[in-house]
């Protein structure tokens, strides 16, 4: 079993920068990957950036330059460095791990960009 706790949301101005941060449980071994989803009102869920236990990432279009997915060297820990913040990155941010043949979600940490 992992728990997941997310930190680091907030409000920011527009052109602003934020990093939200996602704490396991446990360290995350063997084949996993890592990664962060948004859902904003009346929307679904969608990716927003994932990084594999090799470090390959992968992040949506609309994010692609300014966002950047990150671990720390314990695999405890996954971070999203936000820059360049624009209204529409308004959302839930989740945190999701791939591990131990399930999947586990946070609880979700609010980020909102005022512009």
């Amino acid at each position: 079993q992992v728990q997941l706790v997310e930190s680091g949301g907030g409000v920011v101005q527009a052109g602003g920068s934020l990093r939200v941060s996602c704490a396991a449980s446990r360290t995350i071994v063997g084949p996993n990957t890592m990664g962060w989803y948004r859902q904003a009102p009346g929307k679904q869920r969608d990716l927003v950036a994932t990084i594999t236990g090799g470090g390959t990432t992968n992040y949506a279009e609309s994010v692609k330059g300014r966002f950047t997915i990150s671990t720390d060297n314990a695999k405890r820990t996954v971070y999203l460095q936000m820059s360049s913040l624009k209204a529409e990155d308004t959302a839930v941010y989740f945190c999701r791990v791939d591990a131990f043949n399930r999947v586990y979600w946070g609880q979700g940490t609010q980020v909102t960009v005022s512009s």
